[in-house]
């Protein structure tokens, strides 16, 4: 494993981007110590009050969910706690992604290193081992209700502390045992509390969601570039991006969306052109204030994960402070679903409006030629790449139906209201998928419509589209289009985050 090239201390201050870097295994972990002093002194109270009798406390004392009012004596608490992480790992479906379990990783201890959950250091210090050396647990994507904490999730998260389950580690997957041994480390045996502590959570659906917003700021950037693209090559008016228009309705996402136009399409000789049309359709005129409210939703969705981020979402919490041990719901995801949702809706947007610019961009119109094709009937063009998109447009469409209406009780009652937040965040994973595919086929639609315009592009977008030409060659003839478009998402995810933001201060060499 290569060394890690920066470290991050895990304090309330991190940022979207430090977030990111966790995910991409770009920083080593570390505790700073006075949070660690906190954690032992948390731990301290929490084991003078572990043989009271005048107390009982949920999951230290009894069992779980349903089973809160049976009294659990104090020789088998250690057993309690093991038994809970071996019973709740119950996932199924594919593996998450090892963005995802570095970042529940670092989550969980950044959650504990608050110390609101009486765990031991010890607890914190194997699973910053994991984490720093990209040992990385197997974890089941489905299973997981969104509140009570993403418990199946995590369950699998932490067996390989136990010695159990499996892990990812250098290519190769090996025992839990095996890896507690290659990172030098031998089986917790956990104390009051602690498998409780490490359930509980939104990890899952946290980092997931992390995960996602990454993605989803990388199709932001492409799906203005795609805007801009096809409005040039359709002859677009500029008219809708004027400064005025927004200015006497500015909400931030439909300013900042139609400054980015401007600045894409200043320059270009293209503007020089007689529009053929007094007014556009509303899939070029009303890019601002359609592209601008999915920015909005992703800047929301980045301040609830923000938030949720240097939240305590354990339970019950311990505060050695006050002296309270408290029962309450901070692990139930509503928040997180609910972001998620709007994520949804979002992303469905942008494909959707994709897919009509490349109809429109196929229909023959504007001196260009039917579908694209050189020879219209003997070739077809790009007929069916928006049969394509058309497909997984629909797909988002039936995808973005809300999940958190969708609440199903649980633990014989007990838990009667969840947030389905673990679903929510999982099916955002093929809605991303669809809506890039639809974006590179928006894409390199414009690239084959500009090819029969003569007039140039302004500096700015020119440099995408050269540079694009440099790894991408598009036949003049029919092709193989699926080849070209694998080539497209390939070219637009190979690009940094950093590189993406649509100003002319980064834009590509």
């Amino acid at each position: 494993m290569q060394p890690r090239p920066s470290v991050i201390a895990l304090t309330n201050n991190l940022t979207e981007k430090d977030w990111y870097a966790l995910a991409l295994g770009e920083a080593t972990l570390q505790v700073p110590h006075d949070r660690m002093q906190e954690v032992r002194a948390n731990r301290a109270f929490l084991e003078e009050g572990l043989h009271r009798e005048d107390v009982t406390w949920y999951g230290i004392h009894t069992g779980f969910g349903a089973l809160c009012n049976t009294r659990i004596g104090p020789d088998r608490l250690e057993e309690l706690q093991h038994n809970l992480v071996l019973s709740h790992a119950c996932g199924c479906g594919s593996d998450a992604e090892p963005e995802v379990v570095r970042l529940m990783l670092a989550l969980k201890v950044h959650s504990l290193a608050m110390a609101y959950s009486g765990v031991r250091p010890e607890i914190l210090e194997a699973l910053l081992d994991f984490y720093n050396h990209d040992m990385l647990p197997v974890v089941p994507t489905q299973g997981s209700l969104g509140a009570s904490g993403d418990l199946a999730p995590l369950a699998h998260l932490v067996l390989p502390l136990l010695g159990m389950g499996e892990c990812d580690y250098l290519g190769s997957r090996i025992s839990g045992r095996m890896a507690l041994e290659r990172i030098g480390r031998v089986p917790i045996q956990l104390g009051a509390k602690e498998g409780l502590a490490l359930l509980n959570g939104t990890q899952y659906m946290l980092a997931s969601g992390w995960v996602a917003l990454m993605k989803a700021r990388r199709l932001d950037h492409w799906a203005t570039l795609c805007a801009a693209l096809s409005s040039e090559a359709f002859l677009v008016s500029d008219q809708p991006f004027d400064e005025m228009i927004h200015r006497i309705r500015p909400h931030a996402g439909q300013v900042r969306a139609a400054e980015q136009m401007r600045m894409l399409l200043e320059g270009s000789l293209l503007r020089e052109i007689p529009r053929p049309a007094v007014q556009d359709p509303y899939a070029f005129r009303c890019i601002p204030q359609v592209h601008g409210t999915s920015k909005q939703v992703l800047d929301a969705w980045a301040y609830t994960l923000l938030v949720e981020s240097n939240a305590v979402t354990d339970n019950p919490l311990v505060d050695h402070r006050l002296g309270k041990v408290l029962s309450g719901g901070n692990f139930h995801g509503q928040v997180l679903a609910m972001a998620f949702d709007h994520a949804a809706l979002a992303i469905s947007e942008w494909a959707s409006m994709a897919e009509r610019r490349i109809f429109l961009l196929l229909s023959g119109t504007r001196g260009l030629p039917p579908f694209l094709a050189r020879d219209s009937g003997v070739e077809s063009g790009l007929m069916i790449a928006q049969y394509t998109a058309a497909a997984l447009v629909s797909q988002n469409k039936q995808l973005a139906t809300p999940t958190v209406v969708d609440t199903l009780p649980s633990s014989n009652g007990q838990e009667d209201h969840v947030s389905m937040g673990a679903n929510g965040v999982n099916r955002l994973r093929p809605m991303l998928d669809n809506a890039m595919t639809v974006q590179a086929i928006e894409w390199l639609t414009a690239i084959r419509a500009m090819s029969y315009r003569q007039e140039g592009l302004g500096p700015v977008l020119h440099r995408w589209v050269a540079q694009y030409g440099e790894q991408v060659t598009l036949p003049s003839g029919d092709a193989q289009w699926s080849l070209y478009m694998q080539a497209t998402l390939d070219f637009m995810r190979s690009m940094p985050l950093d590189s993406l933001a649509v100003t002319t201060a980064t834009t590509p060499n």
